[in-house]
Parts: structure tokens; C-alpha cells; sequence
């Protein structure tokens, strides 16, 4: 594997003074300041524009806005119980407060000066918009390492747009894919440096670390980035020695301080796989320091001796692994309980595998996928064609690892997507090229056009959506009446609860985040996986036959019953129970024990208060 070298970037084009708007353009710093910019000021005038709320969409932005809440009412650093969702005691969350402390100290300076609510909204607005500027930077310092300037603008471009089609940068997007995607460009870039400086690898080691203390979800990208590093150490030798003692040293000195920082005392000893714990510190630790100690000496030994103790470390590291958390070497899923995974899992979009998608969504999938296929395939062509090798094996190995998760569940395709800007980013200079040189030939400039299509996963996206109508419209249908919809979990439906005492609420889980956030209830379930006996409970009572029931609401200490006949969990329990509570209060069969409560208007859900038979 003689490794042809990254596109060094001369000197003569980056360091020689130009002058005007053209000498900026090639300067990283104000290149990259003015995309963030211009991006950010788009992304907050257009999403705010259409905004109803100022909590993100997603089940878990309104839960971390519960969380951070919390935490500034005085609820420990160390103590991530949620006392208010679950069976009695709470449950205990995986979230680390890496990222509720940033959001957390923004709700406290806006407060300064501004309403609670409105420093809320103004921070949550502020806070992921914020990460587009790492986000960029790692990716326009990634594309210039591989591309020049015009791999660098390239990148940007890309970035931008799948930054602005998604939504993990929006407002309001506070749950922490979007600083994972930032960390994750950032190892990236790190990884590319062709003078394989150490610095470059000591920050990849921090924000490995990192990675791994806010989520799991980047373990086993992280993993890919460890076994490069490895690689490209026991064949370089050498020359990549002061490399890999950086990472190694920055990752186990970082994952100690980290996990020293952020996990409770009291569970030092304990693992768990989804996230931060014993199992992941120990392995990370001692990966990154046995890599530290290989690479100081055993650098200068011949290739196949550092193999041979590359394979040592390697055996090191599943070893504990085997002995430490062998849980965490399945999937860290596989203990929910199997009603769940039935009627809550499989109906998660974000958690459905490539074939559950195709059977439920098949023009999405080319949204999520073809891009990160097209830049697997664009690396396998370049290294049999022996064109910077080395470039295409590193991106090749990290993409292919995120684009494989990817299959497993939808939520990985935005790693992969990302990482085939890359790829293709250089595939572009080269098809550009080759169409400015021959600017008659139509040929080429329709390949330049359909390859820059091609790598927007948005276009594909366009597609899939123009082709699902124009399939729709083939297919003759019957005039249907409009459906009025009606929010349960809005909180105008929640305002029966403000007249109530206190009490625990048994809703459908879809419910569950927003009674958190805007009343003072405990809620029963809520779509978290560390809350089985929650939501299994709440699956029962819907299930039940009515009198059986009540025995599930008087177990859990239930004072009121949320009922939303819209909710699609409600809908399927109804169908496979048609003698539960649900399909009967459906029905409108009331049984005696529940009380129904002034419905708000415009409303969808009914709340009911628990009266024991008894009394």
C-alpha cells in the first residue's frame, strides 16, 4: 500500500498576499466566517418565519429543554434522574450535561434581561445555530486538506445545503445530533492533515472523547477513526509515530477527565451502553493508551513486527471489553422488552433499518442513502485507479462504517451524508475541469450537472417525492372527506390538567414530553428506552379489558387518564384489543371509575380523573 500523498496546498496560494474580495476567497477564516454567517441568518429568518413553536419538533428537544429546566431549578450535576417520568423513584437519563450546560448558561444570561420564556426561546434559537460555524469550519478545513480552495468552497456549498435541508441545526434543535455531526466533521478533517502534525491528531483524540461522553450514537464511528489511526500508524511507522501518540495520549487523558466530570460517583462501577459509563471509558482509555505506548516504541521496527503488536493491542482491547461490558459488543437494544420493540420501536422512523423503510417509505430512500452509496463507490473507483489512495482508503473506511449504521437505522444516514460531500467534493473539481476545458462539449457539461445533483442528498429527496406523486396520481382514488386534525399534546390540550392537584398522568408516550414541559406532572411514559416499566405500564392499561385496568391505574398510583383517540399508539392498541380500555372509551363506554374533565377546545385528547371503585 504505497499511499499516494494528499494535494499539499502551496504556498504560493495560500500564503502570498492578494488583495480584494479574490485574496479572501482563498483565506479559510473569512471564507468560512461569511458561509456560517450567511447560512445562520437564512436558516433564522426562514425557520423562525414558519415557527408555531420555539422547542423543536422532536420528542427529545422539548426533553432536553425538561432537563436543562431542572438543572437550573438545583438539580445536581451529577444527579440525571427524571424524577417526573416513570414508575415511582423516576428514571435515570443517558443525556449528559456537556450539552445542558451551554444551553443552561444561555437561559441564564437572556434571563438577565429578558422573561423566562423569551430567554428560553432566544437561547434555544441561539444554541444550534451556533454549531453551524464548527460544523462548517471542520468541513471547508477537510475539503482544502484534499482539495485546494476549490475543494474548499465545494465543501462549504455542500455543507451548507445539507445543513439547511435538515433539521438538527434549526431552532430549537437542542438535543445533541447536531454538535455529534460537528465532532464528527471535526475528526474528519483532523484525520486528512497531510503533514500528519500531532496537534491535528491530539484535537481528532478530544473530540473522540467527546463524542463518546454526549452520545453512544457516534461509538462506533469513533471506533472507525481508532482503527485508521492504527492502521495508517503500523504501516507509516515513523512517520506517523508522533501522530499516533497524540490521539492516543489527547483520547485517554480526555475520556478520564470527562468521565470523571460528568458520571455520577456512585455509578462509577456500573456499565451501560448508552452512554458514558465504565465500559466505553475503560476501552477508550485503554485503547488510546496502549496506541500511545506502541507508537513510542515500537515505531521503528519493521512493518510486520508493528502489525504483530498492533494485533496485541487489538486482542487488548476486545479482551476488556469481553470481561468489562460484553453487553455493549451487541446491540445495546437487545434487552427491551419485546412489546415494546412491537408497538413502540418499529414505529420509530428514525430507528427503521433500510428494508423496514423500503416496505413503509421506498421513495426515501434515496434521501438517505444514495449519496453516501455514490461516494462509497466514487472512493472504490479512485483507489483501483491508484488516485490518492490514501485520502480515499480514510474516507472510504469512515464513510462505509457510517453508511453501514446507516442501513441498521435511518438516523445514521446524516453521518453518512455528510462524509460524501468529501469524495465527491473532489469528483467535482475533476468533472469541472474536464468540462472548462472543452466548453462545447455538452456531453461533460451534463455529467458536471447530473454529478452535483447527485450529490445532494435534497435532490434526491426532490425526487423521490415528485415520483411518489406522479405514482399516487396514477392510481385512481375515491373523494375523501377532510380530516380536521386535533392536537393532544399542544398546550392548549393540556390546559384541563392546570385546575388539577399534582399526580401522575398516564398518556400515550408521544404525550409524555410535553405534560413534562408544560405542567408540573409526573407522566407514566414517555419514548425513552431507560423507561421500560413506564411504558409498558401505560401499554397495559390500554390494552386491558376496563376493570383489569383499573388495577394497572390504582399499581401505578395513575390520578389522571389522558385518552387521544388520534394518537397512533392508541390507534393500534385499540385494533389489537378491541375489549381494552381504549377501544372502549373509543366507543364512548366510560367505565365508572373515570371522570371526565372539561375538554379545551379544538382539542384531540379527553383526560379523565381516576376515582377508585372503592370510594
Amino acid at each position: 500500500m504505497n499511499a499516494v500523498q494528499p494535494i499539499a496546498i502551496s504556498s504560493s496560494a495560500t500564503d502570498a498576499p492578494q488583495g480584494g474580495i479574490r485574496g479572501l476567497l482563498t483565506r479559510l477564516w473569512p471564507v468560512v466566517i461569511t458561509y456560517s454567517v450567511v447560512l445562520a441568518a437564512i436558516i433564522i429568518v426562514t425557520r423562525l418565519a414558519s415557527a408555531t413553536d420555539y422547542v423543536g419538533p422532536d420528542n427529545d428537544d422539548g426533553m432536553r429543554l425538561v432537563e436543562v429546566r431542572d438543572f437550573l431549578a438545583g438539580q445536581g450535576w451529577f444527579d440525571l434522574m427524571q424524577y417526573r417520568l416513570g414508575l415511582d423513584g423516576g428514571t435515570l437519563m443517558h443525556w449528559s450535561r456537556l450539552i445542558d450546560l451551554p444551553i443552561a448558561s444561555l437561559i441564564w444570561f437572556f434571563g438577565l434581561f429578558a422573561p423566562h420564556e423569551t430567554a428560553e426561546a432566544l437561547a434555544l434559537a441561539v444554541w444550534p445555530v451556533s454549531l453551524v460555524l464548527p460544523a462548517m469550519l471542520a468541513m471547508a478545513v477537510a475539503g482544502r486538506r484534499i482539495g485546494d480552495i476549490a475543494g474548499m468552497h465545494i465543501s462549504l456549498v455542500l455543507t451548507g445545503l445539507a445543513i439547511y435541508t435538515g433539521n438538527r441545526f434549526a431552532p430549537g434543535a437542542i438535543d445533541h445530533h447536531n454538535a455529534q455531526l460537528a465532532l464528527v466533521a471535526t475528526m474528519t478533517a483532523m484525520l486528512l492533515d497531510p503533514k500528519r502534525r500531532g496537534w491535528n491528531y491530539a484535537v481528532a483524540g478530544v473530540a473522540a472523547a467527546v463524542a463518546i461522553a454526549i452520545g453512544a450514537e457516534t461509538t462506533p464511528f469513533v471506533a472507525a477513526v481508532c482503527l485508521t489511526i492504527a492502521l495508517l500508524w503500523a504501516w507509516e511507522g515513523q512517520d506517523f509515530a508522533v501522530a499516533a501518540q497524540s490521539f492516543g495520549l489527547a483520547l485517554a487523558v480526555a475520556i478520564s477527565i470527562l468521565f470523571f466530570a460528568t458520571v455520577p460517583p456512585r455509578l462509577y462501577s456500573m456499565v451501560t451502553c448508552d452512554n458514558l459509563s465504565l465500559g466505553y471509558y475503560s476501552l477508550a482509555a485503554i485503547g488510546g493508551g496502549l496506541l500511545l505506548f506502541s507508537a513510542v516504541f515500537a515505531s521503528q521496527l519493521a512493518r510486520p513486527i508493528r502489525f504483530a503488536a498492533l494485533a496485541v493491542v487489538g486482542a487488548g482491547v476486545l479482551g476488556s471489553a469481553a470481561v468489562i461490558a460484553p453487553q455493549c459488543l451487541s446491540d445495546p437494544l437487545a434487552s427491551l422488552d419485546p412489546m415494546l420493540v412491537e408497538l413502540w420501536l418499529r414505529n420509530i422512523s428514525e430507528a427503521k433499518s433500510v428494508f423496514a423503510l423500503a416496505r413503509s417509505e421506498p421513495f426515501d430512500i434515496g434521501a438517505f442513502y444514495a449519496a453516501g452509496l455514490f461516494g462509497i463507490a466514487v472512493c472504490v473507483f479512485r483507489i483501483t485507479r491508484r488516485d490518492r489512495v490514501q485520502i480515499h482508503l480514510i474516507l472510504f473506511f469512515l464513510l462505509a462504517v457510517s453508511w453501514a449504521i446507516a442501513l441498521v437505522q435511518v438516523r445514521g444516514a446524516t453521518f453518512s451524508n455528510l462524509l460524501s460531500i468529501l469524495p465527491l467534493a473532489l469528483l467535482i473539481i475533476d468533472i469541472r475541469r474536464i468540462s472548462n476545458s472543452d466548453s462545447e462539449n455538452v456531453a461533460a457539461a451534463f455529467v458536471y450537472v447530473v454529478t452535483v445533483l447527485a450529490s445532494v442528498p435534497a435532490a434526491w429527496a426532490v425526487g423521490g417525492g415528485l415520483l411518489s406523486l406522479e405514482m399516487e396520481n396514477d392510481v385512481p382514488k375515491k373523494p375523501a372527506e377532510p380530516v380536521k386534525e386535533h392536537s393532544c399534546a399542544s398546550k392548549q390540550a393540556l390546559a384541563p390538567l392546570d385546575g388539577l392537584p399534582v399526580g401522575l398522568v398516564s398518556a400515550p408516550s408521544e404525550m409524555g414530553v410535553s405534560i413534562l414541559r408544560f405542567t408540573q406532572n409526573r407522566v407514566l411514559s414517555a419514548p425513552y428506552h431507560r423507561n421500560q416499566g413506564g411504558m409498558l405500564t401505560e401499554l397495559h392499561i390500554g390494552m386491558a379489558e376496563p376493570q383489569e385496568a383499573e388495577a394497572f391505574l390504582k399499581g401505578a398510583g395513575v390520578t389522571t387518564l389522558a385518552f387521544c383517540p388520534d394518537d397512533p399508539q392508541t390507534r393500534q392498541l385499540a385494533k389489537l384489543k378491541p375489549d381494552g380500555l381504549y377501544a372502549q372509551l373509543g366507543k364512548g363506554n366510560i367505565p365508572p371509575y373515570l371522570v371526565p374533565l372539561p375538554k379545551a377546545a379544538d382539542a384531540g385528547v379527553q383526560f379523565f380523573r381516576y376515582r377508585p371503585a372503592a370510594n
